[in-house]
């Protein structure tokens, strides 16, 4: 039996190869030796072989009792790249007429324009090659339509990217096999708002800042708050968080439950609206943090809270990265009701003043900025000294405070121009085509302190201009580093002694961002190869023919040698 597996898996690899390889447009040649074939004679002899290797398995299937050889019917577990085959995947072109005629001519484009644009960004740290381009973008309007599309493109075995606000940083949407992109921005009305309840139901391409706003006049909030031009279907995908984490908590607290669909077109709705069941397994879960290569989030409830009845916004400038830490710490050691902890290192404000996006020039020191609030006035202000005493303790250098909204808008306007800040004084000071990388990990709070400082030590170390930003409430925090082409390598090592430095720390590659196509690699030092084959293991079952967003999180292919 061992023998008939090696020498029949051997075999099969070697009729796949003849597929398309991964992220090139060309055939690779057969590497079996001897006379020289024509394709469709190979092709014939290996589904031949195939053909015989199935019934084998069956015969020797009731001859010994079930024992199928494990590299055609797996039984374990797991799935381990080492034993898959190439994904063969289809002809887009045959699966676009057909959604030409399902959706109308009107919903799919096919210029160079719209096909770049939902290929990469400026800002994204990793960027698509010349040739990953999706060969059509679809807009559908419903999960109905989005069902049509899966079941389409599952048919003829088409790629498919989902895409809805477009701001994602680890080459989430980076069309790797090039297929077909599914632009979810006409979905993106808000379904229903139950106010008692505390919940409301949105489409994927619903932004959290017109959430925002659409929630003001109900006295209502959405806690997860990311960087500017966010929509929920990616905030969901990556499970990202925002600046109100420390009190909020990620998306992971603030999914309800979802209507997804898979792979095949299958429509799923997770869960209805209680905030807390113990009903079957957690599927909700499962797709948040999945970064569109389970499922296609085409509806969400979400967690809603009541906005605090007072709330004072502090910006508290300290001497050194080590005080604003420690600071920290304490605030968090003492259970201190902060709704919001930023930390901003003194680059980042020089930054900030040199952009002028604000209208009040800030310390160019490191800086916290902080939300404190509650029911009433006395208890607001009652946190509010308790801070001002750690922060004194911490040899603060500048206090400042604001009650109006406007006031508060102004002070945390400052957090929220941080990345366009640092991008617009590296074009205007370095040079014009300068490139940034973005990139974030978390640690356990008692660690925070020595990672950040040795983190920016390092970076000042190689002659870098970057700015140290974080979520530091819950020990997540981000560098955004500036630099020319010829200092890629440079940056990429400093990335990588960052990551090295959170998982000693037994922390993890990524608080927010998620793992996409960047971080790879990162993922199985810090979660091993059994638990990234245990992923594979639900992405095949939930998507055999690996057409949902492939090659990101995880490979799904022997032949992928990309460097993420």
């Amino acid at each position: 039996m061992n023998l008939f597996r090696q020498r029949g898996a051997q075999r099969v690899r070697e009729v796949s190869r003849s597929y398309k390889r991964f992220n090139s447009s060309t055939q690779t040649p057969s590497p079996i030796a001897g006379p020289k074939k024509d394709r469709s004679s190979f092709l014939r002899s290996g589904g031949l072989f195939l053909l015989g290797s199935i019934l084998g398995a069956a015969y020797v299937s009731v001859k010994v009792g079930g024992n199928v050889p494990e590299f055609m019917f797996p039984q374990s577990s797991t799935s381990k790249l080492r034993d898959m085959l190439a994904p063969a995947y289809g002809d887009a072109e045959d699966a676009l007429k057909e959604l030409t005629d399902v959706l109308g001519p009107s919903k799919v484009s096919r210029t160079k324009t719209t096909l770049d644009d939902h290929s990469d960004t400026f800002f994204s740290t990793h960027h698509a090659e010349p040739d990953q381009r999706p060969v059509a973008v679809v807009y559908p309007e419903s999960t109905e339509e989005v069902s049509a599309i899966l079941k389409v493109c599952h048919k003829h075995r088409v790629p498919v990217v989902p895409f809805s606000g477009g701001t994602s940083l680890e080459g989430q949407f980076i069309p790797t096999r090039k297929g077909i992109c599914i632009d979810l921005g006409n979905m993106n009305k808000i379904l229903e708002l139950h106010k008692d309840d505390l919940d409301v139901v949105v489409q994927p391409a619903v932004g959290w800042e017109d959430l925002r706003d659409y929630l003001q006049d109900y006295n209502l909030m959405f806690g997860p708050d990311p960087g500017p031009g966010a929509c929920i279907g990616g905030m969901i995908g990556t499970s990202c968080s925002g600046t109100n984490a420390a009190r909020y908590g990620t998306m992971r607290e603030n999914v309800v439950g979802v209507t997804v669909v898979l792979a095949d077109g299958t429509v799923v709705k997770t869960k209805k609206r209680p905030k807390k069941s113990s009903a079957g397994y957690n599927l909700t879960g499962l797709f948040i943090g999945s970064e569109g290569t389970l499922g296609i989030v085409t509806e969400a409830t979400l967690k809603l809270h009541v906005k605090p009845r007072y709330e004072n916004v502090l910006v508290v400038a300290f001497p050194t990265l080590v005080d604003a830490a420690n600071t920290v710490a304490e605030m968090v050691q003492r259970a201190i009701p902060a709704n919001a902890i930023e930390l901003l290192d003194d680059n980042m404000m020089h930054y900030v003043n040199f952009s002028g996006e604000t209208s009040s020039k800030y310390d160019e020191l490191p800086t916290l900025m902080l939300k404190l609030g509650g029911d009433s006035k006395e208890s607001t202000q009652h946190v509010t000294r308790a801070v001002e005493q750690i922060c004194k303790q911490h040899n603060r250098k500048s206090f400042r405070f604001a009650e109006s909204d406007e006031e508060k808008f102004e002070l945390w306007n400052a957090r929220k121009v941080a990345l366009w800040s640092t991008i617009n004084y590296g074009k205007q000071t370095i040079d014009e085509d300068v490139q940034v990388w973005t990139t974030d990990v978390a640690v356990p709070i008692s660690r925070l302190c020595q990672s950040l400082q040795e983190t920016k030590d390092e970076i000042s170390k190689a002659g870098l201009n970057a700015s140290i930003v974080g979520h530091v409430g819950d020990g997540n925090y981000h560098a955004v580093i500036l630099f020319k082409k010829d200092q890629y390598e440079l940056t990429k090592k400093l990335v990588q002694g960052m990551i090295d430095r959170a998982l000693l720390a037994e922390g993890t590659v990524t608080g927010e961002h998620g793992v996409g196509y960047g971080k790879r690699d990162y993922l199985i030092e810090e979660a091993g190869e059994d638990a990234i084959d245990l992923m594979r293991k639900i992405k095949m079952a939930l998507d055999p023919n690996r057409i949902l967003n492939p090659d990101k999180i995880f490979r799904i292919d022997p032949n992928d040698v990309g460097g993420h």
